[in-house]
């Protein structure tokens, strides 16, 4: 690196290190909790969060997403590590399923990410806002059935996202309310006034005031019928007692199994799913980052792959980078990806030098913190803002936020998606040519019909339907001189109409680059001598 590029990495630490902060309170029950969904080893989840902070954060061009386990992959862990008979066994496939991400990268496949249209982006960081929120609820009032990070809507435990909330209402604990509601005080005045005070409340965060007043507050009341914070309500890290103990929570894969077909099928999955939620969430972090910069994305291919070959092989979760701890990156003002990288050294420091210390901090002030998150990732005001930019702009993304709510974040894309097709199509068909009769006051029946730059075959039943209402008696100038793209389903109706136009009496006058032509015998030998098709 250049001593240029040297100073302008430390020359931002002052904004990197307190993001990464909040950023490593934000992956702590993420990480364990999306290990729990996946019925895997905890610790796995760390080392997922470690490789994704430190190896993936120095490979990928992205400079402020972070990568680490991914809620989307959950599901996916849960079933193969059954069907495959082991979590070492299924460590195979996340190796090979790195492996597979790193052709995706060499083979350039990162432009996919490209495809799905703006609107869709905007539903799925609006959904992911709203759904952090409903699914921090019952962990605000000490409500912890279900594991940080399952973000589906029919969860582990049984219950769906609603359900959950209405159970809280029964089982509201006194101590990590009132904690709760003070970091969220915090919180806000941090965000809203002391920030602006001066640089001390800019270096130190709100997230970390309030999770240092969390873990005085879990031992002041210690012990406490009424105020107290039970084990289940605290973080919940693993705890060895020497150096091998520590060791001994790696996993390695079972090789022996790579040439079962099962294996070899998990491994495309896992590529496929997890190489989409990095592209979307590439997608969706350069959208959110203020330095409007763009992400390599057949980089970012490479940098998932590696991290998920070196995540697998010490018995890592799959990898991918993810838009709650990206945002939560962003919105702490981080600059650079030394802050994902900092997150992931801080990670593995913690796990090793203060676990217990960790397995103090209540849940419900973490809950306080991703409130914040998903506030600002789903602003009421950007609701009016898609609606009032037309139902075409607003349908989509709609529908995306409503898909990710009741179903889960792949599906709702999909779904947002496909309603973005149709929009597409929708406007194709009403753009594939202008219509002008000439002297609106004047029935001389002369009628010009300019066609669009591209006319494909999605524009058919558009200009059947407007040929078909010509009048008869009546002069139809059609207009190609801008047209670059002629479909040969669109020729063809036009040959067809000429035999029509006859029996009608219309007359047509073809303009086109080559001249002007009235009446055309063929028009599929006009077009074909005019321009390759």
């Amino acid at each position: 690196m250049s001593q240029a590029g040297t100073r302008g990495m430390f020359s931002t630490l002052k904004n990197d290190i307190p993001a990464s902060i909040v950023v490593f309170f934000v992956a702590i029950p993420l990480c364990l909790g999306i290990a729990l969904a996946s019925g895997a080893p905890l610790f796995a989840g760390l080392i997922a969060g470690i490789v994704g902070g430190i190896v993936v954060g120095a490979i990928s061009g992205s400079e402020i997403g972070v990568s680490g386990p991914a809620a989307g992959l959950a599901a996916i862990v849960l079933a193969a590590i059954g069907t495959l008979g082991g979590y070492q066994n299924f460590l195979v496939a996340v190796v090979l399923g790195g492996v597979i991400q790193v052709l995706f990268g060499v083979l350039r496949a990162g432009i996919i990410g490209y495809y799905f249209p703006s609107s869709v982006i905007k539903g799925m960081l609006t959904g992911i806002g709203i759904i952090i929120i409903l699914k921090q609820i019952p962990h605000f009032f000490g409500y912890d059935a279900d594991p940080e990070g399952d973000f589906a809507f029919f969860q582990v435990d049984g219950e769906n996202t609603f359900s959950e909330i209405l159970n809280t209402l029964n089982f509201i604990s006194p101590g990590p309310t009132i904690i709760a509601l003070i970091g969220l005080g915090i919180l806000i005045l941090w965000n809203n006034v002391l920030s602006k005070r001066g640089k001390f409340f800019q270096l130190v965060q709100g997230p970390l005031v309030a999770v240092v007043v969390g873990i005085v507050f879990y031992a002041l009341t210690r012990g406490s019928k009424t105020l107290g914070i039970a084990q289940e309500q605290l973080v919940n890290v693993p705890i060895p007692e020497d150096s091998a103990s520590f060791f001994a929570q790696f996993s390695f894969p079972n090789f022996a199994v790579i040439g079962n077909p099962e294996v070899w099928v998990v491994a495309f999955t896992i590529a496929l799913v997890a190489s989409l939620e990095t592209l979307l969430c590439v997608e969706a972090t350069d959208k959110l980052d203020p330095d409007k910069r763009v992400t390599p994305t057949n980089r970012e291919l490479l940098a998932q792959g590696t991290g998920n070959i070196l995540s697998g092989l010490i018995g890592g979760l799959p990898i991918t980078q993810v838009i709650v701890r990206s945002s939560a990156n962003i919105q702490s003002g981080a600059k650079t990806k030394m802050s994902a990288i900092i997150h992931g050294i801080l990670l593995l420091i913690s796990v090793i030098l203060i676990p217990r210390l960790l397995n103090m901090i209540p849940l419900s002030v973490l809950a306080a913190i991703l409130f914040m998150v998903g506030y600002k990732l789903a602003k009421p005001a950007l609701f009016k803002t898609m609606y009032e930019l037309g139902w075409k702009q607003f349908l989509p993304f709609i529908v995306t936020v409503v898909g990710i709510i009741f179903t889960d974040l792949l599906v709702g894309l999909a779904l947002g998606l496909v309603v973005g097709i149709v929009v597409v199509l929708i406007k194709s068909y009403q753009n594939s040519h202008f219509l002008h009769i000439e002297g609106e006051d004047v029935d001389d029946g002369k009628i010009k019909m300019t066609l669009a730059e591209e006319v494909t075959f999605f524009n058919k039943g558009a200009i059947l339907k407007e040929l078909d209402q010509l009048p008869e008696n009546s002069f139809l100038e059609l207009d190609v001189r801008k047209t670059r793209y002629l479909d040969n389903d669109i020729i063809e109706i036009l040959d067809d109409f000429s035999y029509k136009a006859k029996l009608r009496n219309i007359t047509i006058k073809l303009v086109s680059e080559r001249g002007t032509v009235e009446n055309p015998p063929s028009y599929l030998e006009f077009f074909k001598l005019a321009k390759p098709q």
